[in-house]
């Protein structure tokens, strides 16, 4: 279900559906460690990157379109947790304050951590909205991986 994936530019399609801007996809790609997803067929991604010994942060999940609303999202953030529970202690990552995003991480299980106020601001040439939301700040969620 998941493989590590060296030639991560190869799905720069996917990258792209979590965020947008390829100038924030350069800064923790190289850095980052990325896994496909797939049954039969590639579904999605997800790249994670060590915060320091105790958290391992996503920087970037997506899931083609055409399986989106299918639970594959959730299925590979367990398959992460599944396989760095015996190295980490909690599961991070940023997201947009979006209806989209935050009610999908909470049913999976995170918890609201923290935020950045202003990021997309700071960091993005362009604004963004997501389901009519323009995204300001960052909010940082977390999941403990025992749970």
């Amino acid at each position: 279900m998941l493989k590590k994936i060296e030639n991560k530019l190869k799905f720069l399609d996917l990258l792209l559906l979590a965020d947008e801007n390829f100038e924030m996809i350069k800064r923790y790609i190289d850095k980052g460690t990325m896994y496909i997803f797939e049954e039969n067929e590639i579904i999605g991604e997800c790249v994670v990157l060590e915060k320091n010994s105790e958290i391992l942060e996503i920087k970037n999940l997506a899931v083609y379109p055409n399986f989106q609303n299918q639970g594959y999202g959730k299925k590979i953030i367990d398959a992460i947790c599944k396989k760095y529970l015996r190295k980490y202690k909690i599961l991070e990552l940023g997201t947009g304050d979006s209806p989209l995003t935050i009610p999908f991480y909470l049913k999976c299980g995170f918890k609201y951590a923290g935020r950045i106020e202003k990021f997309f601001i700071k960091n993005y040439e362009c604004e963004i909205y997501e389901c009519g939301v323009k995204l300001v700040d960052m909010i940082i969620l977390q999941k403990n991986f025992a749970d």
